[in-house]
């Protein structure tokens, strides 16, 4: 049946996602709703907001501020926020109430400008995608808005194509909570491509604040860590010509030896791994080194064309799992272990890797 979860919980949505890319930027975030998804977000989505401060609020949307569509009320609510909390932009992010309501987010952004001061961004999640859509979305707008511009660093801006670039400095994008397993060194990202040789790390949305984000035009290169950067990159590369390329840094995995020993421990025939399809990606390089093992890269969330092979799988549905374990031959299946309780018949090898937008669990 259609959307029937009688094992898998259900995963971050769309909105989280959004919320992910803006919640160590500074700036005052706005959840467009009701209280609901605002609770949801800081009660199981965002492992951040227990180990550091943020400021993330719900609009407190009312019936009627719904049905009348009273965004004047908002826009005060808004500035009165503004004032008492030092922030230095503001962040719309939609949830279903105003995706049925029909909020013209432009208009909203130029009222929330004008009243308070503050650059505004706006994301029209609609809280029925997954958190990689919000997460994508978010990134876009994120860099449209602020790079080039010298809002907050006061360099400037950067002209296309002007070949202004600042030598040895990497950008990476798609670096949330959501994607990257977490580490017992929040700084492991920026610390394991500065040991490879890199001067400047700019992880954006995780370590970095906007005066690297507006200077994102210049970096020699970036670094895509999950499919819902990659739009943000395209970005990029088209305004600023800034190359990318796709890779996620096997090496900072916990106990990333440990799992290649087991994977590698006896032959293998068919392996499946199941994550976001960047990390998998990397995974089945690595795997591929060390066996000859037919390997299949499984996802519930995007699959982009220029990263998938023949035979990878877009997940939709739990019954479409249960039959590809069923009936796939595997005998070594990575991925989160929440996936697993849906198969309980499985007798070959399974090897766990967190993804917290699947579990909401933290494993460090």
């Amino acid at each position: 049946m259609k959307g029937l979860r009688k094992y898998i919980a259900p995963f971050a949505p769309d909105q989280s996602g959004a919320t992910a890319v803006f919640c160590e930027l500074g700036g005052l975030v706005i959840i467009l709703d009701a209280g609901g998804c605002a609770g949801n977000v800081c009660g199981f989505d965002e492992p951040r907001w227990f180990d550091s401060k943020s400021a993330i609020f719900s609009a407190g949307l009312r019936d009627m501020d719904a049905i009348l569509g009273r965004d004047d009320k908002l826009v005060e609510k808004i500035s009165k926020a503004c004032e008492k909390i030092d922030g230095n932009f503001v962040a719309v992010i939609g949830t279903p109430v105003p995706a049925v309501i029909g909020t013209d987010y432009s208009a909203l952004k130029r009222m929330i400008e004008k009243k308070t001061g503050f650059p505004t961004v706006t994301v029209d999640t609609g809280g029925m995608e997954l958190y990689d859509d919000g997460v994508k979305k978010a990134s876009l707008e994120l860099f449209r808005t602020f790079t080039g511009k010298g809002i907050f660093s006061g360099k400037g801006t950067v002209a296309e194509g002007s070949g202004d670039i600042l030598p040895g400095t990497l950008g990476i994008i798609g670096a949330t909570p959501m994607d990257v397993v977490e580490t017992k060194e929040p700084d492991a990202l920026k610390q394991y491509y500065q040991r490879k040789g890199w001067q400047q790390v700019f992880s954006y949305g995780m370590g970095a604040g906007l005066d690297t984000v507006e200077q994102a035009g210049r970096v020699e290169k970036n670094l895509v860590i999950a499919p819902a950067g990659l739009a943000a990159a395209r970005y990029l590369e088209k305004k600023y010509g800034t190359p990318y390329e796709a890779e996620y840094p096997l090496p900072i995995l916990p106990g990333f030896e440990t799992l290649m020993e087991e994977i590698v421990r006896k032959e293998r025939k068919k392996v499946l791994i199941v994550h976001q399809q960047v990390l998998a990606n990397s995974l089945r390089e690595a795997v591929r080194e060390h066996s000859d093992a037919e390997i299949t890269v499984a996802s519930w969330f995007m699959l982009e064309k220029e990263l998938k092979e023949a035979g990878d799988i877009h997940l939709k549905e739990e019954d479409q799992w249960i039959s590809l374990v069923q009936d796939g031959g595997y005998d070594l299946i990575i991925g989160e272990n929440l996936f697993m309780r849906a198969v309980p018949e499985y007798a070959g090898d399974f090897l766990p890797l967190a993804h917290f937008a699947v579990s909401g669990k933290r494993h460090v």
